[in-house]
């Protein structure tokens, strides 16, 4: 069973300020700004954003109703210059209320790279003389079985082409339309190309390398099949438990809106629990991607797949029965392509039930009783494919109040072709000549956090042997240490769990019946550190990567973890580690986390040709919110079957 969410393009007044741009906004937005005269035929676009700050200005009454205010960002390549232009919509679909407000001028280099760019930078490669000789030289002839990836410079910009708008290509090859061109990479040679005018300013080529001959199709019936496995379906013949009006969910106790964007793909808005304010935004705000190895295809790796290429334009449509399995409830999303049209992408964001095993249990061997309640979650997700890899954001909510996110790595590895014996000193052997270097994910989040109400405070907690033997005679005693972090210079933290280091979200205006501050409690699980030298380029470029959790207040300009622009921009000139030299108060303010999750891979050849999928954590659960367990109000499994209460029966015997 499925149903799905299809935006209502006939309504004359948008549902909600937050709510995603429609197809149809974007097409206006464009229309608006193309009618301004300032932009000529070669221009290009770089998303359409709802301005959240209006939108919060319109949910106060401080903003007419019915008005959208949308954040383009457009280069024109013949003139060589970019703006940032702030539209405005006017009720209804009269294209005459559509205004632009504002134009910004905008260094044309730093603007994310478009599907559209990368795919005209991947055939300009394939018309370029130079590039033709180079894949000659290795024996491919057809070049319309290459495959090109565009590339962000990442701060490795040579200065002969100072001021340009560049990229660089990874080089790989089919053997016929069919193939899975990753498990061939073409090492060696690297095209560096000039975005504006499409032009291959020259192709490095560091030695022929031979092609690895060994298959590595993903299709099914390539492989043999595993024997055995039998059908296995989600059944809830009543329906899901959740509501939905527009992108508003309601869901045993939590309600919220769900979001879009270009740059951050899925957002929630808003979270409540049990009619109290949690959280009110929560997104995956950037991800780096740095590569650990010298060797030429590889040095130059380090991306901000975010911001330089986009959440939005690379989430898939899901599949019933595939990604989403179950009661699914399905939201389309729309987001602006880079050469000016809108782009609908059907089941953009899936969401459902999920049985989660047991949620609490008690076997009272005295009386001969039992109680048992089961765990169910509500997870709402979307994928994007950056290239070779596959990210799953997967945000679940539960019955007691916790939010967790996982973030499911799967996919392709970026490979390097190897001669054999080759000795691969920052990596892996998965393959016929054919290994995989190390590398990490950094995956920078942003929760604008809002416990019992608008204003908290950042408090940090670790764990110490009591250090006094009058207090502790018997050596056994240990105390949970609070220490307030009041400031942003005290607010860039890391994770430790030798001492069970965790944070706690208070809230500045309520307390708890024990007088405590309501809170929720922050832990990181999963992280990693930065190994590049201090002087390297993906030690300078991302700065935020060097803390496990920052802490700012809210700010309507500070938006993202790495910078506003990071394709082209200075290393680390933008970013959390910036704004925090203004060492803010954080004592019941607007506050704004920015966990950075992180994983250190170093491959193994069971993730080759296609990675099972790995996942790391951010958790999210009250602590203090409540006086005792919110979930003592969830009936008994039998009770919600319909029948009676077996499984918390007293057993037979």
């Amino acid at each position: 069973m499925s149903g799905c969410h299809v935006t209502d393009q006939s309504r004359a007044d948008r549902a909600h300020p937050l709510d995603p741009p429609t197809a149809e906004e974007i097409t206006r937005a464009v229309a608006a700004a193309r009618a301004d005269g300032r932009l000529g035929p070669r221009t290009r676009f770089w998303g359409a954003t709802v301005d959240e700050a209006h939108a919060r200005q319109v949910m106060a009454g401080a903003e007419p109703a019915g008005r959208l205010r949308l954040g383009l960002v457009a280069m024109d390549h013949a003139a060589a210059t970019a703006w940032e232009i702030d539209v405005e919509l006017g009720g209804g679909s009269a294209p005459g209320v559509d205004r632009c407000l504002d134009w910004r001028p905008l260094d044309p280099r730093r603007p994310g790279i478009s599907s559209e760019e990368a795919r005209a930078a991947a055939q300009a490669c394939r018309a370029s003389p130079e590039f033709r000789k180079a894949l000659a030289a290795r024996g491919i002839h057809d070049v319309s079985l290459v495959m090109v990836d565009a590339e962000s410079m990442g701060g490795f910009e040579p200065e002969r082409y100072r001021g340009r708008r560049l990229t660089w290509g990874t080089v790989w090859h089919r053997v016929d339309e069919a193939d899975n061109g990753y498990v061939r990479p073409v090492q060696g040679v690297v095209p560096i190309i000039d975005m504006a005018t499409m032009e291959v300013l020259e192709v490095e080529d560091h030695g022929v390398v031979p092609l690895s001959a060994e298959a590595g199709s993903l299709r099914a019936g390539d492989w043999l099949t595993r024997p055995g496995l039998r059908p296995l379906d989600v059944v809830q013949p009543d329906g899901p438990s959740f509501t939905v009006d527009g992108w508003q969910v309601s869901w045993q106790g939590w309600q919220f809106r769900v979001g879009f964007t270009h740059r951050e793909g899925l957002v929630l808005y808003d979270l409540e629990f049990a009619g109290r304010s949690v959280v009110k935004r929560a997104a995956c705000n950037e991800m780096f991607v740095p590569y650990l190895d010298s060797n030429p295809t590889q040095y130059r790796k380090n991306f901000f797949d975010w911001g330089e290429y986009g959440a939005g334009p690379l989430t898939n449509s899901l599949a019933l029965g595939c990604d989403c399995l179950g009661v699914i409830y399905y939201f389309d999303a729309a987001y602006l392509a880079g050469d000016g049209e809108p782009v609908t992408i059907p089941q953009a964001i899936c969401m459902h039930e999920e049985d989660h095993s047991i949620l609490w249990k008690h076997n009272d061997l005295r009386r001969g009783a039992s109680e048992v309640r089961r765990s169910r979650r509500l997870v709402i997700s979307n994928f994007q494919t950056v290239a070779n890899y596959d990210y799953g954001f997967y945000w679940s909510l539960y019955q007691d109040g916790r939010i967790e996110l996982e973030i499911k790595l799967t996919g392709m590895l970026s490979a390097s072709g190897i001669v054999p014996g080759e000795q691969v000193r920052y990596g892996r052997v998965v393959g016929e000549r054919v290994a995989t270097p190390t590398h990490q994910h950094y995956f920078g989040l942003r929760l604008d956090m809002a416990v019992d109400g608008p204003r908290t405070r950042l408090v940090e907690e670790h764990a110490e042997a009591e250090p006094d033997p009058a207090l502790d005679p018997y050596g056994n005693a240990v105390r949970n240490v609070r220490t307030p972090l009041h400031r942003e210079s005290l607010a860039a933290r890391r994770t430790d769990p030798a001492t069970a280091r965790r944070w706690r979200v208070e809230s500045a205006t309520a307390t708890n019946r024990y007088g405590e501050p309501t809170a929720y409690r922050v832990l990181l699980p999963d992280t990693t550190r930065p190994f590049g030298r201090p002087d390297s380029v993906m030690a300078r470029r991302a700065p935020f990567v060097h803390q496990h959790l920052w802490a700012t207040p809210y700010h309507p300009q500070e938006r993202f973890v790495g910078g506003q622009y990071p394709n082209h921009a200075e290393p680390g000139e933008d970013g959390v580690h910036h704004w925090q030299r203004r060492d803010r108060s954080l004592d019941g303010v607007e506050l704004v986390l920015w966990p950075v999750l992180g994983t250190h891979h170093f491959p193994r050849p069971e993730q080759w040709p296609v990675m099972p999928v790995d996942a790391i954590h951010l958790i999210l659960e009250p602590d203090g919110f409540f006086d005792r367990n919110p979930a003592m109000d969830v009936p008994d499994p039998a009770a919600v079957r319909g029948g009676g209460s077996t499984c918390c029966a007293t057993p037979p015997g």
